[in-house]
């Protein structure tokens, strides 16, 4: 029998010091969750791994049952953090005025106004999860997406436009809990429209 190999994954690292609204002290909390999602999902793709390997993968094996539920949740935590992080800069130029993604926010919003209330009214809702514009790839259309405990809610096939962190500790050092609106205008305020433009398909 041959034994595969797993690669282990390398948490990213970003220098967003200077954020508006949102403080280095937070980002310093949101970095090292961040690393425990990486972690955690390389833990459960070796002990995954060595349980396949040793014949114990079953349905009825409890262990081999609960770690693979787990992985959805820790794989997701750490690439939606990416992609959050990712779309964030510290220099932020505004909202873009024309381009391939204020066509394509045109297309499915009508208008770009339009389009940010809803985002925002999406990452608004009670509860923690992401406020996330996936891209169909079939129609090239943008659609806002509530995504709670980070896999429930995505949309297979789906590509992540623009994702916005609104699990409290995204937040909650620098805003009270109802004050969720606040963080979310600083969110905005932070968005690299490049980066977020060449998600685009």
């Amino acid at each position: 029998m041959t034994t595969a190999t797993q690669q282990a994954y390398t948490a990213k690292k970003w220098d967003l010091k200077g954020l508006q609204g949102i403080s280095d002290n937070t980002l310093g909390v949101h970095f090292g969750l961040y690393e425990g999602y990486v972690k955690n999902t390389n833990l459960l793709n070796e002990q995954i791994a060595g349980l396949v390997q040793a014949g114990k993968a079953s349905a009825a094996d409890p262990s081999f049952a609960e770690l693979t539920r787990r992985l959805g949740f820790e794989y997701n935590g750490m690439v939606l953090h990416e992609y959050y992080f990712d779309n964030l800069t510290v220099a932020s130029k505004g909202a873009p005025s024309s381009g391939k993604l204020v066509d394509a926010v045109k297309e499915s919003f009508g208008d770009f106004e339009t389009w940010k209330k809803s985002f925002a009214a999406t990452g608004s809702l009670r509860g923690v999860g992401w406020a996330i514009v996936y891209q169909d790839p079939k129609s090239g259309r943008l659609s806002n997406h509530w995504v709670t405990l980070h896999e429930d809610g995505n949309v297979a096939g789906f590509t992540p436009i623009l994702v916005m962190d609104v699990w409290e500790h995204a937040f909650l050092l620098d805003y009270k809990p109802a004050d969720r609106p606040k963080y979310i205008e600083a969110f905005f305020s932070n968005v690299d429209w490049s980066a977020v433009e060449k998600r685009l398909k």
